[in-house]
């Protein structure tokens, strides 16, 4: 990560340089080593110290914090404390974001599965009161013209197709069936009785 370091009606000392880049370098331990580049502007005004901190991290996220103390301690403490809640809500935001695609690529019934037992592990005991599951959020794929073909056509078809699941007419029982690809590979053919 770079460091620019300025200082505003005052001389930036060694001692002083040393103090920022240990302040620093816990945030960049906080953001996983996400940090480009820091500047870090300290003034001083009679008493007070100001400490101004701009860090900018991967993903074109920008991160701004002030703090003004008695001492350079504190200020420098003060903003970085800032800095670091910002970055842990940036990446509770990335966290939660990987969660709602795990659970989006999990099929309705695992959910089910694993909402059942974690009720069971639990017992009886648990006195809080009954909660009821949330709807899945339904997303839609694509539309389908319903074509007329076999089943090997239908597995050559879920391979070019994107959404990787076809509607047919199957050509053997007349019927309407669907076959998509599991998360697994495994295909998998539905068929529908009218």
């Amino acid at each position: 990560m770079q460091l620019e370091l300025t200082g505003r009606h005052l001389d930036i000392t060694p001692a002083l340089r040393r103090l920022v880049t240990r302040k620093v370098s816990k945030l960049e331990r906080v953001l996983n080593d996400s940090a480009v580049s820091t500047h870090v502007v300290l003034s001083r005004e009679k008493h007070r110290h100001l400490a101004e901190i701009n860090l900018h991290a991967r993903g074109e996220k920008f991160l701004h914090a002030v703090a003004g103390g008695t001492s350079w301690e504190m200020s420098l403490g003060g903003a970085c404390e800032k800095l670091e809640q910002q970055a842990l809500k940036i990446k509770g935001k990335r966290q939660r974001w990987k969660g709602r695609r795990a659970a989006a690529s999990a099929t309705p019934n695992e959910g089910l599965e694993a909402l059942e037992r974690s009720e069971a592990a639990q017992g009886p005991s648990a006195s809080r009161p009954p909660t009821r599951p949330r709807m899945p959020r339904i997303l839609r794929a694509s539309r389908q013209a319903v074509k007329e073909m076999s089943v090997a056509d239908a597995v050559r078809a879920v391979d070019h197709n994107r959404d990787g699941l076809v509607v047919f007419l199957d050509r053997e029982t007349s019927a309407v069936s669907v076959m998509y690809r599991r998360n697994n590979g495994e295909l998998t053919l539905v068929e529908v009785e009218l």
